[in-house]
């Protein structure tokens, strides 16, 4: 496999929207490594293979430094620098706070937040100067009821988005992305009078959708954002202006 950009990983690569950023990297050059937890990746990856698509995986769990290993062991076997990590794993464990399980927090911040560090920090030595970071936090980080956790989660990954900009500029430049309502199947999942209130609050008029997503995935990586550094975009509809 031959790629002009170098490898992109993409971590919760199984479904939802980190299939669509997968197959948005890959239009825009890269050779992409889908990494899941899931083993379905496998099926994502040979479906991108027989469109002619550069992509390969890795089946990881993320929660300890075997799991790291095995991910900076499939980059070295793409041949190509590491150009591009997508931190795109999550997970959700709702309940009103007084009801929230202590393990229900926990396994939110561990996949959502430690996991994303973990493996972030874990493949310092194989990024190259001009490489990104893209971190995949949400709008629900300025506050969501019921998703404490979440939240908690969320806003702390902006925090170590922009601590790690810090520490690692001027070789390698590290954003985040916030989704609002994002048309999922776990948006689906709503019961129609839910989502459609939800809908009405937003000004852009409409739901958003994986590829609004990872269009600023991938604007975020590009060379047009090389001056950007230790942001957060906001890809929401402007739902997070709204009163």
């Amino acid at each position: 496999m031959t790629a002009t950009r170098g490898c992109a990983v993409v971590t919760g690569a199984a479904g939802g929207l980190g299939v669509t950023i997968a197959r948005r990297l890959a239009g825009d050059g890269y050779t992409v490594l889908l990494v899941d937890v899931n083993p379905a990746v496998q099926d994502v990856v040979a479906s991108m293979t027989a469109d002619g698509v550069a992509a390969v995986m890795c089946v990881a769990d993320l929660s300890d430094d075997a799991g790291v290993a095995k991910v900076a062991d499939a980059v070295g076997r793409v041949g190509e620098p590491l150009a591009l990590l997508v931190n795109n794993a999550g997970i959700t464990r709702d309940a009103r706070l007084l009801k929230m399980s202590e393990a229900e927090f926990d396994m939110v911040i561990a996949v959502n937040l430690i996991a994303a560090m973990r493996l972030t920090l874990g493949l310092e030595e194989l990024f190259v100067p001009g490489s990104s970071v893209v971190n995949m936090s949400s709008r629900a980080a300025l506050g969501n009821f019921g998703q404490a956790n979440y939240v908690t989660s969320k806003s702390a990954l902006v925090g170590f988005t922009r601590a790690l900009a810090q520490r690692w500029a001027p070789r390698v430049r590290v954003n985040a992305v916030a989704p609002g309502l994002i048309d999922t199947p776990m948006t689906q999942a709503m019961p129609s009078d839910v989502l459609a209130n939800l809908v009405a609050k937003i000004p852009a008029g409409r739901i958003g959708t994986p590829v609004d997503v990872a269009s600023a995935v991938s604007f975020l990586a590009s060379p047009d954002a090389s001056y950007i550094n230790g942001q957060v975009m906001t890809v929401c509809g402007g739902r997070s202006i709204a009163p």
